[in-house]
């Protein structure tokens, strides 16, 4: 089991950290998705390392922007 940590710009409510979080869930692999909406904090647990490009796009198709990984 792999984690990692992102920062996530633009969330402000539980369906911001919602969308983020079936986004990244769709992403092959994910197990389980923590969003806090306050810090921006998104850690993703997977069974392997995921390509910080795959989760960029499932942010950005979410309607925000990651700024940290």
């Amino acid at each position: 089991m792999s984690e990692s940590t992102y920062t996530v710009t633009g969330m402000t409510c539980g369906h911001c950290a919602d969308s983020v979080t079936e986004e990244i869930t769709a992403i092959g692999g994910v197990r389980k998705v923590e969003v806090d909406v306050e810090s921006g904090r998104v850690t993703v647990a997977s069974d392997g390392p995921l390509s910080v490009e795959d989760v960029q796009a499932a942010v950005t198709e979410a309607g925000y922007e990651l700024v940290g990984a």
